[in-house]
């Protein structure tokens, strides 16, 4: 996916790509494929809402699955792990450096202080929480992208936050800050999030989606 285009919130944000869905629905469609699985429209179509689901189906000619139809399913048109290959991740998920400070060798962060620096690094407050489907048991198990680099979520989750260990980095407030998006451009992917919970893609992409902010792009 590209860039979302207009300038990051000053809260998390699911951006939800419908050139993205389009290209997976049509691609099904030029193999052979005439119909969609039901459950692509659950939960509000995984998060991603169903009204603009059913019209990037209807737009690719796919109809409702009869009990034997070789039918479209959730993985493929949303772009997630175990899809077809080449199909495109529809969701990105972003938030914002709100403040960046430093820590000290033995300083913690976050409730319980769950993580220690080990030397003296500098931490970013970023947007963002398990209230936004950020899972808790991703702190201290997975990474963001901020700028060119990538760097560990570090303490426990919070409600509407997280902390990041920037280290060095050119990072400063107002900062975009990449928590999901295609590994195939070097973003984050759902691959580390699924290792770090044990939850699928699909019920990682549904908590994200009805639960951050959801904008369309193009």
């Amino acid at each position: 996916m590209g860039a979302p285009g207009p300038e990051p919130r000053s809260g998390p944000v699911a951006w939800i790509s419908r050139g993205a869905l389009a290209q997976n629905a049509r691609d099904a469609a030029g193999r052979g494929i005439r119909s969609f699985a039901p459950s692509v429209l659950q939960a509000d179509a995984w998060g991603h809402g169903e009204a603009l689901v059913r019209d990037v189906l209807a737009g690719a000619g796919l109809a409702p699955a009869e009990p034997d139809d070789r039918a479209l399913g959730g993985a493929t048109l949303f772009g997630l792990p175990g899809g077809a290959d080449g199909a495109r991740p529809a969701l990105r998920l972003t938030g914002t450096v709100l403040s960046v400070k430093a820590l000290r060798r033995g300083e913690g962060v976050s409730y319980g202080y769950a993580f220690r620096a080990e030397s003296d690094t500098r931490v970013a407050l970023v947007t963002g929480g398990y209230a936004q489907g950020i899972v808790r048991a991703l702190g201290n198990a997975a990474r963001v992208l901020v700028g060119e680099g990538r760097h560990p979520i570090v303490g426990r989750v919070a409600m509407d936050v997280c902390v990041v260990d920037v280290g060095d980095a050119a990072v400063g407030r107002g900062d975009a800050v990449v928590f999901l998006g295609d590994a195939a451009h070097g973003e984050p992917g759902l691959e580390e999030w699924m290792r770090a919970t044990n939850l699928t893609a699909a019920e990682l992409v549904t908590a994200v989606g009805l639960r951050a902010l959801r904008e369309v792009v193009a």
